[in-house]
């Protein structure tokens, strides 16, 4: 009888080893969570309602705070389950402040995750940034936030899932694919992103510039919704407040207004400028970086205030766009491009001004004046994806600012 209790209790000892060793992992994970939530809330300085998900499992964290928008806190490993440990086969691409991956959830969504960088003390800026701004912004044409994920030095945004990428893969890195955008679907675009920008300058609950609105920051739903994306350099501002100053300047080369880059005055006109760098594109197929003169190395701007004096507007556009198109409606969209990227701030037209001027086909428009534009010293420049610039740079990286005289 002796030996059979000691085999019993033999036996029963490792398997009670094993279940406490278990339950001690799910309660130190689930201790770890709580630990990560609060030092999330601490970095955002930020009170909202944050369900933690573990796995499929969901907990709502409750505060005695007025709850805002919930913001998902995922456990680290969910979202490397979901990415299969980030691998190289899910990796969408890479951004300013490291890579974006794609992702599955237990529950079968797909997710878009971005990845700061652990190096990067600029992608710390950019979470706190993101997370507290956009997840209080709710339009159909921004990219949605789901949540984000904080364990030791990873930071991680969680975002809806876009299959359709980004509108630079249609119209500047596939030229085969430029023929799935007839004129229609451009301006369909085109139409999306101005509610997206006139709901961030006047109607969000927190007034917004987005400081970096360029092509790749343009994702597009399975029904080519635009969706404005990005929103870490994104700077919001008082309703009385007309324009501020900022000693860090940061963003796209050909995207930036003349006064951000030089005096580093930013406002609603610094996104209206980058519109109108948008439209061109749009309109064109091309890179506002390229050159476009055989003469001067003119940038697109440059070039399309040439041809502008020249009456001659209609050869920006895309040849594979003539069956598809309007000839009014491009024209339109060309000299709503040059007056959004005129060189002084009040001489640029607001977003409400701008749905206006597309949407109403017998306002008459008025003469745009001299654009900002830049001369490229050399034709195979190619710009970077974010820089950062210090105001007492006057020139930089071999790009000067010119102007040329309408004929």
């Amino acid at each position: 009888m002796s030996l059979v209790i000691v085999v019993g209790v033999v036996s029963v000892v490792p398997l009670l080893s094993y279940v406490s060793f278990l339950l001690l992992k799910k309660l130190k994970a689930k201790v770890e969570g709580m630990v990560n939530r609060q030092k999330l809330l601490r970095e955002l300085g930020h009170n909202v309602s944050l369900p933690i998900i573990f796995g499929n499992r969901k907990t709502q964290v409750h505060n005695d705070q007025t709850v805002k928008r919930d913001l998902k806190i995922f456990d680290f490993q969910t979202i490397a389950a979901a990415t299969d440990n980030f691998s190289p086969a899910n990796r969408l691409g890479q951004g300013g402040f490291g890579p974006v991956y794609n992702g599955k959830l237990l529950d079968g969504q797909e997710i878009a995750i971005k990845r700061l960088s652990k190096s990067s003390g600029q992608g710390i800026v950019e979470f706190k940034n993101e997370a507290k701004l956009i997840a209080k912004l709710q339009h159909t044409n921004l990219v949605r936030l789901i949540g984000c994920s904080l364990q030791g030095g990873e930071r991680l945004l969680v975002y809806e899932y876009l299959p359709n990428k980004s509108l630079d893969f249609f119209i500047f890195r596939m030229p085969i694919r430029k023929s799935l955008l007839d004129w229609k679907k451009r301006f369909y675009i085109i139409e999306g992103i101005v509610q997206g920008l006139l709901y961030l300058h006047k109607y969000s609950r927190l007034r917004a510039i987005h400081r970096d609105l360029k092509v790749s920051n343009i994702l597009l739903d399975e029904q080519m919704n635009p969706k404005i994306s990005d929103f870490g350099m994104a700077r919001t501002y008082a309703m009385n407040e007309l324009e501020a100053n900022t000693n860090r300047i940061v963003g796209t080369h050909g995207y930036m207004s003349p006064e951000y880059v030089m005096n580093g005055i930013v406002s609603m006109k610094s996104d209206v400028y980058s519109f109108g760098v948008l439209v061109l594109e749009i309109v064109s197929s091309k890179k506002n970086n390229g050159s476009y003169d055989t003469e001067r190395p003119l940038n697109l701007v440059g070039y399309a205030w040439q041809l502008w004096n020249e009456g001659k507007a209609l050869e920006l556009m895309d040849p594979t766009l003539d069956e598809s198109c309007s000839s009014d409606e491009v024209m339109r969209c060309i000299h709503v491009g040059l007056l959004c990227v005129q060189d002084r701030a009040a001489d640029r037209r607001t977003m409400s001004d701008v749905v206006s001027m597309l949407t109403n086909d017998t306002m008459a428009l008025p003469k745009p004046k001299q654009p900002a534009f830049f001369i490229n010293i050399s034709s195979d420049y190619e710009e970077p994806d974010v820089t950062e610039i210090k105001l007492e740079v006057c020139s930089v990286n071999d790009v000067t600012i010119s102007r040329m005289e309408g004929r």
